[in-house]
């Protein structure tokens, strides 16, 4: 099976959604062969969709000619996507970036989100996910907002945007797993010790899913 990990933390070796996530596909390799494919979406590898590639996208839709410069980035553009393409599971871990989505994580989105690759559109029906068939886990870490904490405390935008996004495109999010919070927070490592456990557990599940 062929895995696409995208890492949206800039922490390194020090992210603690990167090692469960390490976790999550140590567990998925003790079952089944696996391939995997690794993005480090802080480390520069991704094109930037500014002028230029906006340029080549409407050219594209006019049917008009791209320059060499258009062809190029958009040559850039389409090779993110079909690294996306070439996975049957993905697996991302980001933090709860300011409320939000990390830049870098917003940036592959925003490449790879391209109508007649990643999504169709009927004048009738709407939108319709063209990556159907594929998985996803998402693992997120927070440093101060859960689920249920109390108004004055953050807010998750983060992962909703992520649910609807994977569903706009057509891939089906097999389950999440959060590490949170990590500030405030009297026994860390516990709580991390119960999401590398529920990394385990979604880990047992994933190949029955993808099948």
């Amino acid at each position: 099976m062929k895995v696409l990990h995208l890492n949206a933390s800039p922490r390194g070796s020090a992210s603690t959604s990167l090692d469960i996530a390490q976790a999550f596909l140590s567990d998925l390799k003790k079952q089944h062969a696996i391939d995997i494919h690794r993005m480090n979406l802080f480390a520069g590898e991704m094109p930037e969709f500014g002028e230029v590639a906006a340029a080549a996208k409407m050219a594209l839709f006019s049917g008009s000619a791209m320059t060499p410069e258009q062809e190029s980035v958009w040559s850039d553009v389409r090779t993110v996507f079909d690294r996306l393409a070439a996975a049957e599971f993905l697996l991302i871990n980001t933090p709860l970036w300011n409320n939000g989505t990390p830049y870098a994580l917003k940036q592959f989105i925003d490449i790879v989100t391209q109508p007649g690759w990643a999504f169709g559109f009927d004048p009738a029906k709407g939108y319709s996910g063209l990556l159907t068939g594929r998985k996803a886990v998402v693992i997120q870490a927070s440093g101060v907002y859960h689920e249920g904490i109390q108004p004055g405390f953050g807010s998750d935008f983060n992962m909703p945007y992520l649910i609807d996004w994977l569903e706009f495109v057509g891939i089906e999010l097999i389950d999440r797993i959060d590490f949170s919070p990590t500030v405030l927070n009297m026994n860390v490592q516990a709580t991390k010790e119960a999401a590398l456990a529920r990394a385990a557990e979604v880990a047992s599940r994933a190949l029955v899913f993808a099948k």
